[in-house]
C-alpha cells in the first residue's frame, strides 16, 4: 500500500496543474493578507476563494486522474494485491498530494498572518473540503466508464453543493419567512459541507452577529466545542460514505 500511495503522491506533485494550483493559492493568500490591514477581512476574502476553488480543482482533477489511471489500476488488479488495498492507496495518495498543495498555498500564509484558532479552523476546513470532494470524485469515476459522463457528474455535484443548494435554501427562507424556520434552516445548512465550513469559519471571525437571530442560533449550536466536534463529524461522514460506496463498487466491478 505504501508503494502505491507513494507513487501516486509523486506522480501528482509533479503534475503542472497541481503546481499551478498551489502557486495560484499562494499568490492569492499572500496578496489578501498583505493588502488588508484587517485580518478578519482577509479571512473572509480568502474563505470565498477556498470554498469555490478548492472543491472545484479537487473534484475535477481527482476525477480525471482516476480515469487516466485506468490502465494502471487494471495492472494492479492483475497482481496479487487486494482490491481494497489498491483503491485505498489511490484515494490516500490523492488526498495527501492535494492537501500538501493546499497547505503550501494557503496553510503557510494563514499560519503567519492568523496564528490563532481562526487560522487553524481555516486550514482544517479547507483540507476536509478538499478530501470530501476527492471522495466524491472517486465515487463519480467508478459509477460510469464514460469519462465525459463521469466528469459531468463531478461538475454537477460541485455546482449543486456550492451554488444551487444555497439558492434552494434562500428560496425556502423567502417562501416560509412568516414562520419560525431559523432552526430548520440551521439543520439544512449543516447538511451541506460547503455551508458547514463557511459557518465554522464565520463563527470564529465573529461576524455571525451581523446575521441577526439566525446568526445567534448558529453561534449557539456550532460555536461551542461540542458544536465543532459535531461539525467535523458531519464532514467526516461526507468523506467516509462516498469512499465506502466507491470501494464496494470497485470490489464488485468487472474491469
Amino acid at each position: 500500500m505504501k508503494k502505491i500511495t507513494g507513487f501516486v503522491i509523486t506522480d501528482i506533485l509533479k503534475n503542472k496543474i497541481i503546481l499551478f494550483y498551489t502557486l495560484i493559492l499562494a499568490v492569492f493568500s499572500w496578496s489578501v493578507f498583505s493588502l488588508e490591514d484587517n485580518t478578519a477581512k482577509g479571512v473572509l476574502s480568502l474563505l470565498n476563494v477556498i470554498l469555490l476553488t478548492v472543491p472545484l480543482v479537487s473534484i475535477i482533477f481527482s476525477n480525471i486522474y482516476m480515469y487516466n489511471s485506468s490502465e494502471f489500476i487494471e495492472l494492479l488488479v492483475s497482481q496479487p494485491i487486494q482490491r481494497k488495498t489498491i483503491w485505498s492507496s489511490l484515494f490516500t495518495g490523492l488526498v495527501i498530494a492535494m492537501n500538501m498543495a493546499y497547505l503550501l498555498g494557503v496553510g503557510i500564509p494563514v499560519l503567519i498572518f492568523v496564528p490563532d484558532m481562526t487560522g487553524l479552523i481555516i486550514i482544517l476546513t479547507g483540507m476536509m473540503i478538499s478530501t470530501i470532494f476527492i471522495s466524491i470524485a472517486v465515487l463519480c469515476s467508478i459509477l460510469t466508464r464514460d469519462k465525459a459522463r463521469g466528469i459531468g457528474f463531478a461538475i454537477i455535484t460541485w455546482l449543486f453543493l456550492t451554488l444551487i443548494y444555497d439558492g434552494l435554501v434562500l428560496f425556502l427562507m423567502f417562501q416560509f419567512s412568516d414562520y419560525p424556520i431559523e432552526k430548520p434552516m440551521v439543520i439544512v445548512s449543516a447538511l451541506n459541507p460547503i455551508d458547514l465550513a463557511r459557518i465554522m469559519v464565520l463563527l470564529q471571525v465573529d461576524v455571525s452577529a451581523l446575521m441577526g437571530y439566525t446568526g445567534a442560533i448558529f453561534k449557539q449550536i456550532f460555536g461551542t466545542s461540542l458544536g465543532l466536534i459535531v461539525s467535523f463529524g458531519l464532514m467526516m461522514l461526507w468523506i467516509i460514505i462516498p469512499f465506502l460506496i466507491s470501494l464496494k463498487k470497485f470490489k464488485n466491478k468487472d474491469l
